[in-house]
């Protein structure tokens, strides 16, 4: 089965294929990809790489994790799941009392 690490503190300018080749020394990369802002298509500086195999995964957090990559400490664990959103909106609203409607009981009649 295959197994998803993130990998933190990656160079800007790093592209999805020297990921790739970065890992394949570890075993075989089903996957690798830079995550990037949307609007720019700049690197945020992490991303994620599939491994074949557990041994595979295992091996490359073991050897990685910590190596110096021009000038950068590699950060390689296991991918967590993501976290479930919620459909709320970007919650920066009014604080408890200042809401629009809200406050009642400081009106003065």
């Amino acid at each position: 089965m295959n197994k998803k690490l993130y990998v933190g503190n990656l160079l800007y300018e790093m592209t999805d294929e020297e990921l790739k080749d970065l890992f394949a020394s570890a075993g075989n990369v089903v996957s690798a990809s830079i995550i990037r802002y949307q609007d720019t298509g700049r690197s945020k500086g992490f991303g994620f790489v599939e491994m074949e195999t557990d041994e595979a995964a295992q091996k490359a957090i073991d050897t990685l994790n910590g190596q110096d990559n021009k000038g950068r400490k590699l950060i390689v664990s296991e991918a967590r799941p993501p976290r479930p959103r919620n459909d709320f909106g970007g919650g920066g609203g009014y604080g408890r009392g200042n809401r629009r409607g809200g406050g009642d009981r400081f009106r003065r009649e």
